[in-house]
């Protein structure tokens, strides 16, 4: 695996990179980093060239200095991806990633040759009402006894499978790394998905993870948005993607081989 930055008009975003070939774009949740991928970067590169993204102000990556917005993000990516050469590509989402994505592939269709939204909520107007009244998910104030450690980690604790601390502790230090850990929520919940979809032109799959309350869901009415996207639920996926790495990086493999 290869580490870098590049340049971008506010400042650098990280990446990371295994293998050679068709590029194939990952695109993290909030608030976390490219780690997210680490299992799946090195599966994907046996036969392509996976790279991860650093979302802007989360990771190693900078912010923008305007603030957080699912529009910022992608043109944070898209920069990126300028810097680094790559006219088309492959691009797949988790999460917040998922909803970056569709804006991506919305501004620049002719440059996305397949989608993959991996537990991609749909923002539409219902969507977005429904997420006004919701308590806040990773927004935490530091406190002088560190209490907001704790309280980042058991925030994310119900959605996390027992006896993996690993899997928090990753989670923990990419919130902590954040700008603002709650800004991704905040732009997601912001976003006019609806007026978007149409624009992408790229074929989709719609990947659900069947224990992902939050996204699991929008699996059918997202693919529904879409056209009639392809679906794919991993039976045991849940929020963090680190735990079925393997038949995640197998549905995307089979789809972008095609």
């Amino acid at each position: 695996m290869k580490r870098r930055y590049v340049d971008v008009p506010y400042g650098q975003v990280h990446v990371a990179e295994a293998g050679e070939g068709r590029p194939v774009v990952l695109l993290h949740q909030t608030p976390r980093s490219g780690d997210e991928f680490a299992e799946v970067l090195p599966l994907l590169g046996r036969r392509w060239r996976a790279i991860a993204v650093d979302l802007p102000g989360m990771g190693a990556s900078s912010p923008r200095p305007e603030g957080a917005s699912i529009e910022g993000y992608a043109d944070g990516v898209l920069g990126a991806l300028d810097a680094l050469g790559l006219d088309v590509f492959d691009l797949v989402g988790h999460h917040t990633g998922g909803v970056v994505a569709v804006e991506i592939a919305a501004c620049v269709p002719d440059r996305v040759r397949r989608l993959v939204l991996s537990s991609t909520p749909l923002i539409d107007a219902a969507g977005r009402d429904a997420r006004q009244g919701r308590p806040p998910i990773d927004a935490v104030d530091g406190r002088d006894d560190g209490g907001h450690l704790t309280a980042l980690w058991q925030g994310r604790q119900r959605f996390y499978p027992a006896g993996r601390p690993d899997i928090l502790n990753r989670f923990v230090r990419d919130a902590l790394r954040a700008t603002d850990p709650e800004d991704g929520h905040r732009a997601v919940a912001r976003y006019r998905m609806e007026e978007r979809l149409p624009l992408v032109r790229a074929e989709a799959l719609v990947v659900g993870h069947a224990a992902d309350p939050h996204a699991y869901p929008a699996l059918t009415p997202l693919a529904a948005a879409m056209g009639g996207a392809e679906t794919a639920v991993i039976a045991d996926g849940m929020v963090p993607l680190e735990l079925t790495a393997p038949a995640f990086a197998a549905i995307v493999e089979e789809f972008l081989a095609r």
